[in-house]
């Protein structure tokens, strides 16, 4: 099973519906929520500018090319396959070093010293099969490009999962989507408990 892509697999019988490699990108919101969530942490704690903006742009950019990995199998479409292989591979390993940056310069600071590390050494793991994986797939050596593919996926779900790190500092969620609710910031806070609505003087 090594000599096939991950994508590869929602081709064999029994695997399609248990891994879901062909739900459309609204069925897929994990990556997308851990960039915003993270986005919006920095911001919180400082913003960082361009380097924050710059890791939420790679984010949903990466985040489209997982979609269209997963769902144009390279014995079907081969150019599209290709293009979601850079879209979630390479943008994908720029938002993680962007994100490498930001462990070091943003907050939270608390889990810096195990967080950073661990980081930095799957990132430079994720580069050197990224590098691998292009040479041997140009060579004409898919099997080994498949296996550098497996590694690369691996590792991408070590490094979504060190978000945990960060995430576990987070203690508030606020989102207001209509102007009228940003006045009362400003008013007494109005609390409905079983139906019933008072008002709560801050």
């Amino acid at each position: 099973m090594w000599h096939l892509h991950p994508s590869e697999l929602s081709l064999l019988p029994g695997l399609q519906h248990l891994l879901g490699f062909r739900c459309p990108l609204c069925l897929r919101p994990s990556a997308v929520w851990i960039v915003v969530i993270r986005f919006q942490q920095v911001k919180d704690f400082g913003d960082h500018g361009k380097a924050n903006v710059a890791s939420i742009v790679l984010g949903f950019i990466s985040s489209v090319g997982i979609s269209v990995l997963g769902n144009f199998q390279p014995s079907v479409v081969q150019s599209l396959h290709l293009l979601g292989t850079f879209l979630a591979f390479f943008l994908g390993l720029a938002y993680f070093w962007v994100q490498l940056y930001l462990t070091y310069r943003a907050q939270p600071a608390k889990d810096r010293c195990y967080a950073g590390p661990v980081r930095a050494i799957c990132c430079i793991l994720c580069t050197v099969s990224i590098i691998l994986m292009a040479v041997l797939h140009f060579t004409g050596r898919y099997s080994a490009a498949a296996i550098c593919e497996w590694i690369l996926v691996m590792l991408f779900f070590c490094l979504f999962g060190l978000f945990a790190a960060e995430f576990r500092h987070i203690d508030c969620h606020q989102l207001t989507v209509q102007k009228g609710a940003l006045e009362h910031e400003h008013r007494p806070s109005t609390i409905e408990i079983n139906g019933y609505v008072t008002n709560a003087l801050s």
